[in-house]
C-alpha cells in the first residue's frame, strides 16, 4: 500500500497561523479521502515558517467498486420520467430490470461505480483543499485566482511504495505537483527531489531545516538553557514565546546577549514584557536577585562570525525600545511619588468603560462602595478596602500600561508602592485582576479578596442591568470569566458569603445610574437613601423591598419619599428580583463546569443547588461533595432507587386521589415487622440529620440518610404499599411521605438521574 507525501511551499507563513493550519492540512485530507473510498493507517501533519508538510501510510491503492440499487418510475409512467432516470443513472433502458410491486411494475437499476486510481483521487482532493483552505486571512498574487496566506511557489506530491514513488498528476493555478522541494533560504537554497517522507525529513535537516515545530522548540530551550547556565543565569520561562519563536525559524540558533547596564534598574516585568512584546526575545536572570540581565534572541542562519553582527543589531534596536520603556517608567513614577495618582484617577473620569455603564470614573465608584460592604464579610477593613478599590485601576491611565496593557495590576502595584501606600493597598491593585486563567491563582489577602469580588461583580451586575449576556460562544465582556473568577475566590478562600446580597446591591445600583435621566425631582435621591439604608441594615433579596414600599408611602423613618408611579421604583421594582434569579442561575451553571473537572457529575450539584442557601457557593460544594462521595458507595445508590420508587408511588397515590399524603403516618396502624423497623429507622435518621445540618457536618448528614437504604428496601420487599384496607393504605402512604421528607433535608433526590 503507497504512503503520500504532500508539501506545500510558500512564503513565510505567520507563526500564529502555523499549528491550526496543520491540522486544517491533515483534517481535510484525511476526511476527503476516506469519503472517497480510500482508507490509511495513519496520517501526520507538519509545519514550519515556509511549508505545510501531511504525510498519510498506508494508504489504499485503489477504492473499491460500489454498486447501488435504485428504483425508478414505473413501466407506464410517461417518457419524459424514464428518460430522467435513466439520465440520471447513466443507463439505457435495456440495462433496466423490471420488479412488481404493490402498485404496479417498476424499473430498477444497478448503478455501478467502478473504482479509482488512489493517484486520480488524491490529484483531485488536494486541488479542492488547496483552493479552500480556511487561512484566517489570505491573498491573490500575480494574474492567479488562488488565495493563500502568502504567495504559493510550489507543490510537492508524490505516491511511493516499494516499486518506487510517482509524482501526482496535479495543477493548481499553473503550479505543476512535482518531487522537488528546498532547504533553508540562504544556507541550503538548491533545489532537490526527494523519494518519499523518510528521504525528505532527512534531506531537509541535511538542508538546515528542522521539519517537527517540538524539534525547534526543543532544540531553542536546549541551547538557551546551556548558554544561562555558562553566563551564570536562568531563562525565564516562557512557553507561549517559545512557540511562537519556534514557528519563525527553520534551523534556530539561539544568541545570547546583554542588557545596557542604564535600563537594569527596570523592574523585571517591563524588560521581559518589552523584549518579548517587540522584539521576541527571551529573558534571562540572576538566579538569586531575579534581575533581568541579559537577553536571547533565535537567529535562523549560522552567521560566519558566530552572531556577532546579528547580536550588534539586536543591541542597538532593543536600546532604542528600552529607551522608550525608561521614558515611561520615570515619568510614571513621578506621578505616582509626587501626586499619588491622582492625575491618573482623575483621567479616568473620561475614559468610556461601556456607553451604557458610564466612564471608567463611574466604575471604579461603584466597585469601592461594594468592596467597603464585602470588606467586613472577607475579614478585611472596609476602608483599606475602599482605597483599595479607588486605585486599583488608576495604572490604566499610565504611560507604560498605555504601551503595555497586559502590564495593568502589576504596574498598579509598583506605583502604589512608590506612592507609599499601605502594602494591602498595593497588593490589591495587582491581585484583584486574578485569576485570569484557569491556571492562574488567587487572592487570598483580605482586601485583595473584597476588591476582587467588587470588581468581577461590578463586570457581572452592570452587563446584566443592560441585558448584554453571554450567548452561545459570544462573550465580548468575558463574562464568564468573571463569573469563574467570582467562584475560584470564593471557594479558595472558604468564603460564606449570601451572594445574592450582593447581586441586588449590584443591579440596584446600576439601575438607578440608568435611569438617573428619566427619574422626576427627587427620586434618584430617595432611592439613594434605599440603597444606603439597606447595606446598612444588611438586607437584601426580597427584604429590600420593604424598604422601598415604605420610603414610598410618605418617606417614614425619616427619609425622603418616592412617588407611588416613579419611573425608577418600578424598574427596579420589576427587574432587579428577575436579573438576581438569572445571573445567580449563570453562576451556578459556571460551578457546575468548575466542579466537573474534579468528577463531580451535574445531577449531583442540581440535587444541592435546589436546597436552601443556593448563593452560599462554599456551602453549595460541600453538600455537593458530600452527596457525591454518598452516592458512589452501593448504600448511597440503592437509596436512591429505594428514594425514586416511594416518591413515584406517591406522587401517582397523590395524583389519583386527589390528596395529599404529607402528614399522619402513625406506628399504631404498621401492620409488619419491616414496617415498624422503617418508623424507627426514620426517627432515629430525623434525630441525626436536622443537628449534623445545623453543624453543616453534611458527610454526618448523608451517612445518616445512606442508613436508610436496608429499612427501605426490606419495606418494599414485605410490604404492598396499596393494601386493600384503606387505612393500611393512608399511613403506608404517609410513610413514604416521611422517607420523601426525611431524604429531601439532605438534597433534592429527585433530581438525581438513572
Amino acid at each position: 500500500m503507497p504512503d503520500l507525501l504532500i508539501e506545500l511551499f510558500s512564503e513565510e507563513i505567520p507563526a500564529r497561523m502555523q499549528a491550526r493550519a496543520a491540522a486544517d492540512l491533515k483534517a481535510r485530507m484525511t476526511d476527503a479521502l476516506v469519503e472517497a473510498g480510500l482508507t490509511y493507517a495513519g496520517a501526520e501533519a507538519f509545519v514550519t515558517p515556509r511549508r505545510l508538510t501531511l504525510t498519510v501510510e498506508g494508504l489504499s491503492p485503489r477504492s473499491a467498486e460500489t454498486r447501488e440499487r435504485r428504483r425508478g418510475p414505473r413501466v407506464d409512467a410517461p417518457e419524459k420520467a424514464v428518460q430522467g432516470f435513466l439520465r440520471a443513472t447513466g443507463l439505457s433502458l435495456s440495462d433496466l430490470s423490471i420488479e412488481e410491486e404493490k402498485k404496479g411494475r417498476v424499473y430498477v437499476a444497478e448503478v455501478v461505480t467502478p473504482g479509482r486510481d488512489a493517484a486520480e483521487i488524491v490529484a483531485e482532493t488536494l486541488e479542492e483543499v488547496i483552493r479552500r483552505f480556511p487561512w484566517p486571512k489570505s491573498m491573490r498574487w500575480g494574474a492567479g485566482s488562488l488565495r493563500w496566506v502568502r504567495p504559493l511557489k510550489s507543490i510537492l506530491c508524490l505516491l511511493s511504495d516499494e516499486a518506487g514513488a510517482e509524482v501526482v498528476p496535479l495543477e493548481v493555478d499553473g503550479l505543476r505537483a512535482g518531487d522537488v522541494t528546498r532547504g533553508h533560504r540562504f544556507l541550503a537554497p538548491e533545489p532537490f527531489s526527494v523519494t518519499g517522507f523518510e528521504d525528505y525529513e532527512a534531506k531537509l535537516k541535511r538542508a538546515h531545516v528542522l521539519l517537527r515545530p517540538e524539534e525547534r522548540a526543543e532544540r531553542i530551550r536546549h541551547e538557551a538553557a546551556n548558554l544561562a547556565f555558562a553566563a551564570g543565569r536562568e531563562v525565564v520561562e516562557d512557553e507561549g514565546l517559545l512557540r511562537e519563536v519556534a514557528g519563525l525559524v527553520e534551523w534556530p540558533v539561539p544568541l545570547m546577549g546583554e542588557i545596557g547596564a542604564e535600563f537594569l534598574d527596570l523592574p523585571p516585568e517591563v524588560l521581559r514584557t518589552s523584549m518579548k512584546e517587540h522584539q521576541k526575545f527571551f529573558s534571562l536572570r540572576e538566579p538569586g536577585t531575579g534581575r533581568i540581565t541579559h537577553f536571547l534572541t533565535v537567529a535562523n542562519i549560522e552567521a560566519p562570525d558566530g552572531g556577532a553582527a546579528i547580536l550588534a543589531g539586536n543591541r542597538k534596536v532593543l536600546a532604542a525600545r528600552l529607551s522608550d520603556a525608561k521614558f515611561f517608567w520615570e515619568s510614571d513614577l513621578r506621578v505616582a511619588r509626587e501626586a499619588a495618582m491622582q492625575p491618573w484617577r482623575d483621567r479616568l473620569e473620561t475614559v468610556t468603560f461601556h456607553n451604557r455603564l458610564g466612564s471608567q470614573g463611574d466604575r471604579v465608584r461603584r466597585i469601592a462602595a461594594l468592596a467597603r460592604e464585602i470588606a467586613p464579610k472577607v475579614g478585611a477593613d472596609p476602608d483599606l478596602a475602599e482605597e483599595a478599590a479607588r486605585v486599583a485601576k488608576a495604572d490604566l491611565a499610565s504611560e507604560m500600561v498605555y504601551e503595555f496593557p497586559e502590564l495593568q495590576g502589576r504596574m498598579g502595584r509598583l506605583y502604589a508602592e512608590a506612592a507609599g501606600m499601605r502594602d494591602e493597598v498595593a497588593a490589591a491593585a495587582e491581585e484583584h485582576y486574578a485569576p485570569l486563567g484557569p491556571e492562574d491563582g488567587v487572592p487570598e489577602a483580605p482586601v485583595s479578596v473584597a476588591v476582587a469580588l467588587a470588581d468581577k461583580l461590578d463586570m457581572l451586575t452592570g452587563f446584566w442591568a443592560i441585558d448584554e449576556k453571554p450567548t452561545g460562544s459570544r462573550d465580548p465582556f468575558a463574562l464568564r470569566r468573571a463569573a469563574l473568577g467570582v467562584i475560584r475566590v470564593v471557594l479558595a478562600n472558604g468564603l460564606r458569603l449570601d451572594l445574592d446580597t450582593w447581586i441586588d446591591t449590584g443591579l440596584l445600583r446600576h439601575k438607578i445610574e440608568l435611569h438617573r435621566a428619566e427619574a422626576g425631582d427627587g427620586e434618584i435621591d430617595a432611592l439613594e437613601d434605599v440603597l444606603d439604608e439597606v447595606a446598612r441594615r444588611g438586607v437584601f433579596g426580597a427584604a429590600w423591598r420593604a424598604v422601598l414600599d415604605a420610603r414610598r408611602d410618605e418617606g417614614r423613618d425619616g427619609g425622603r419619599p418616592v412617588p407611588e408611579d416613579a419611573p425608577v421604583l418600578r424598574a427596579v421594582g420589576d427587574l432587579v428580583p428577575d436579573l438576581s434569579t438569572d445571573l445567580l442561575a449563570f453562576l451556578h451553571d459556571r460551578l457546575k463546569v468548575h466542579l466537573r473537572a474534579e468528577g463531580l457529575r451535574h445531577d449531583v450539584i442540581d440535587a444541592v443547588l435546589a436546597m436552601p442557601g443556593s448563593d452560599d457557593l462554599t456551602l453549595v460544594v460541600a453538600r455537593a461533595r458530600a452527596l457525591g462521595a454518598v452516592l458512589a458507595t452501593e448504600e448511597g445508590e440503592n437509596l436512591v432507587q429505594g428514594f425514586k420508587r416511594a416518591n413515584n408511588i406517591l406522587t401517582q397515590a397523590e395524583e389519583a386521589d386527589g390528596v395529599e399524603y404529607s402528614f399522619g403516618a402513625d406506628l399504631r396502624h404498621a401492620a409488619a415487622e419491616e414496617e415498624r423497623a422503617l418508623f424507627a429507622a426514620l426517627d432515629t435518621a430525623d434525630a441525626e440529620i436536622a443537628p449534623a445540618l445545623e453543624a453543616e457536618d453534611f458527610a454526618r448528614a448523608m451517612a445518616a440518610m445512606a442508613a436508610l437504604r436496608g429499612p427501605v428496601d426490606a419495606f418494599f420487599e414485605a410490604v404492598q404499599v396499596n393494601d386493600p384496607n384503606p387505612i393500611l393504605r393512608r399511613n403506608r402512604l404517609n410513610l413514604l411521605s416521611r422517607i420523601r421528607d426525611t431524604c429531601l433535608q439532605v438534597a433534592d433526590l429527585r433530581r438525581i438521574e438513572g
